[in-house]
């Protein structure tokens, strides 16, 4: 999966030597062009790595996964990365250089090609995407802003497909099937009045894109998201490529979550969330997206992507919200969420470039486990002083470490020791 820059500029020269075929699977090398804060080489001070890592540890407990990687970057304190417990029950220890499960910030890099071609003018935020997509009767009012925003009322394909998932980890699934399985026979209404999160928006996006742009999801993500953001250790495999393996924890005979026997789903096909949760990454890879994304720092970011967001739920707090593919969380803007395996957050401040990210690998829990987790990881450094006579920002979260490690406890499914 690790690739370098050589091996970009070979592809490169592949590509302008082939004839040009539909959904080509390669593009032109991009260069990386975004400014982001000075990386602080500082680390963290021992009581602050422990408790980080003391979080962490507690997390992986409630969620019962075997194995997890979280990294905090505070460009006024300094950084701290690290891998926990093992690869799979039993396995090879993580470390923070282990490759992972990028999830539901697929989600916000899909929203990222979408903005990167309506820039270059090759589609519209107001496109339907039956204009792309043809075959979708009722979906004539669904426009491709939409779908990055997830107001269509389209539901979520996993829950249907979960047993079959778990029967066969290893199918390549089209993508066309994916969207069937989340679309009702009767279209939607009144597309863009509220949020709803469900992975079949950004599949259907994708597919949309590619047909628009005739690359591959690859091939457009490595042109607006991996070569921009110098991410050299993401890419979007159709088979199961990430050190970290996924597990779920099924129900033992008398109905508990069967926290010490999880099911292996290592070996899921990335293919099943395609363009809603498929890309595989790494710690260093997501650290620097992340900060990306908050901070407006590619070509074609814009601050309207994130204007006039929606509650993130309806009964969610008036700071947290949803737009372009991400969520804001007071001055945070990111994702998390559950796909097959693996639970991941990843939040950047968009004022101070402050970053965490965290991936849990047991995704029985509910998503809001990794969401709390990574926003008490940032309430934790949000606090740190500046090293070297910097200057500590006036930053504030409207939450407390405490009251997110309270809400850890509250969704837990296995026991916290």
């Amino acid at each position: 999966m690790r690739r370098s820059r050589r091996l970009r500029r070979v592809v490169s020269l592949v590509c302008a030597l082939a004839i040009a075929v539909p959904l080509a699977a390669c593009s032109s090398e991009s260069t990386p062009s975004v400014v982001l804060p000075s990386a602080n080489p500082s680390t963290l001070p021992e009581a602050v790595r422990t408790q980080l890592s003391t979080a962490v540890e507690r997390a992986m407990a409630a969620s019962g996964s075997s194995g997890a990687v979280a990294g905090v970057w505070v460009p006024w304190a300094g950084t701290w990365t690290a891998g926990a417990g093992t690869l799979k029950p039993g396995g090879a220890p993580v470390t923070a250089s282990s490759s992972v499960s990028a999830g539901a910030v697929t989600q916000a890099m899909t929203c990222d090609v979408l903005f990167g071609m309506v820039k270059d003018g090759k589609v519209g935020l107001g496109d339907p995407v039956t204009t792309y997509v043809p075959g979708l009767p009722g979906y004539d009012n669904v426009t491709l802003g939409d779908l990055c925003n997830s107001t269509t009322g389209l539901p979520s394909f996993d829950g249907p497909l979960q047993a079959r998932l778990l029967a066969n980890p290893a199918r390549v699934w089209n993508p066309r099937e994916l969207i069937a399985y989340g679309m009702s026979g009767t279209g939607v209404a009144n597309p863009g009045a509220s949020f709803a999160d469900a992975d079949t928006n950004y599949v259907l996006l994708g597919v949309a894109l590619e047909s628009a742009s005739r690359l591959s999801a690859e091939a457009l993500y490595e042109k607006y998201v991996f070569g921009p953001t110098d991410m050299t250790n993401s890419s979007l495999p159709v088979n199961a490529a990430s050190d970290l393996r996924g597990s779920w924890s099924g129900t033992t005979a008398e109905g508990a979550v069967a926290c010490a026997e999880p099911v292996d789903l290592g070996t899921v096909s990335p293919s099943f969330q395609f363009t809603a949760g498929g890309v595989v990454s790494d710690l260093t890879d997501l650290g620097r997206y992340t900060q990306a994304l908050a901070m407006g720092a590619r070509p074609y970011d814009t601050d309207k992507r994130f204007a006039d967001p929606l509650p993130a739920a309806p009964d969610a707090p008036s700071w947290f919200t949803a737009r372009g593919g991400t969520f804001q969380a007071g001055t945070l803007i990111g994702q998390f969420g559950a796909t097959p395996g693996f639970l991941t957050a990843a939040f950047a401040d968009k004022n101070t470039g402050m970053t965490v990210v965290v991936v849990l690998n047991n995704s029985r829990a509910s998503a809001t486990l990794v969401r709390s987790l990574a926003w008490q990881l940032a309430a934790i450094a949000s606090k740190l002083p500046a090293t070297g006579g910097g200057t500590t920002p006036d930053a504030g979260l409207p939450w407390t470490a405490d009251d997110m490690a309270a809400q850890v406890a509250a969704a837990a499914i296995c026991p916290i020791p």
